[in-house]
């Protein structure tokens, strides 16, 4: 039996420009924690050599080729796993359509296990990148890169996206305890709806290649990267929350799918109750949101917006991690 356990992660401004279309010809970048909401994987050897894998479905077939489930099918025959195997994923949050990146937590952590399984060690970074060949290029998913290089490597970075497709891991560096004074400013809320991020990223791609103020949107955020990153070096934590809220404001107006009437709604309530920024979390249109404020304004954050379901975190720091080896 093996058991990987792999983040799901929090981005705070840049999201969007981690998709190709966009990198490939602009350049971009993410500033972005891993939480300690988690995506476990568990793989075990079956007495025959059928593969059973369940999730919130379950399947029992004669080959990895026969699977419906796309990302287990995908990974495990990449792998070359043709059968023998019983292998199950277990999610702390909804798997699809949170906006916390659990898909390609899920996959990070399918491929730490498997590889495991087989004997062979992985860097973090590896395991980021196949990911990325899996959904991107295998899947021909319309998504970004962010989400696999947060769940694999861990902590709080920025992450830049070259157009050469190279991409580079930074740690935000700050003083002591700033860090930790972030984490204790924010509050997170599940919307109760879910939604499909394929569907709506691809129509933001459309939407940003057809308008220059989209671009310059984009832009914009990708320049607040490095404005947090120095805000958060020089301990000027309450700029974070004015630098989200911006980073909204601007995300918002990449496409008429990212917010909602219910999420403006929310986002308004949580400002008048004391948050100073916060966003909705993903592609849009559902999942979780999370605000910045001071702790003494939590309450009054959370009354204003029931009944959304308050869901208390911590940063992570650790990333992708085999937890069980038998």
């Amino acid at each position: 039996m093996i058991i990987s356990k792999t983040p799901l992660r929090l981005s705070f401004v840049g999201g969007g420009s981690d998709i190709p279309s966009y990198y490939r010809a602009h350049g971009g970048a993410v500033l972005t924690t891993s939480i300690d909401k988690f995506v476990y994987i568990t793989v075990n050897k079956r007495f025959d050599e059928t593969l059973r894998v369940s999730y919130s479905q379950t399947e029992e077939v004669s080959a990895a080729a026969q699977l419906q489930h796309r990302l287990f099918k995908a990974v495990l025959m990449k792998l070359g796993i043709t059968g023998g195997l019983e292998i199950t994923s277990i999610a702390d949050v909804p798997s699809r359509g949170s906006g916390l990146g659990s898909s390609s937590a899920f996959t990070v952590g399918l491929l730490h296990c498997v590889y495991a399984y087989k004997g062979i060690y992985k860097a973090k970074a590896d395991l980021a990148a196949e990911a990325c060949e899996v959904e991107l290029d295998i899947l021909n998913e319309p998504i970004g890169k962010q989400d696999q290089f947060g769940a694999a490597m861990g902590g709080m970075n920025v992450i830049r996206f070259n157009p050469d497709d190279t991409i580079d891991v930074e740690p935000v560096l700050a003083p002591e305890g700033v860090i930790g004074a972030v984490e204790r400013s924010m509050v997170m809320f599940y919307t109760g709806q879910t939604r499909s991020a394929s569907a709506l990223l691809r129509q933001q791609s459309e939407d940003m290649q057809a308008s220059q103020s989209k671009r310059d949107a984009m832009r914009r955020m990708v320049e607040l990267v490095d404005v947090m990153r120095r805000e958060l070096g020089s301990a000027n934590v309450g700029a974070v929350g004015e630098i989200m809220h911006e980073n909204w404001l601007l995300k918002r107006s990449l496409s008429g799918s990212i917010s909602t009437g219910v999420i403006d709604e929310a986002y308004q309530a949580a400002r008048a109750a004391g948050a100073t920024g916060g966003k909705l979390l993903g592609a849009g249109g559902g999942g979780f949101m999370v605000f910045f404020a001071p702790p003494e304004r939590h309450e009054s954050i959370k009354l204003s917006l029931a009944p959304m379901r308050h869901v208390d975190f911590r940063f992570e720091r650790q990333g992708t991690s085999i937890i069980f080896y038998h």
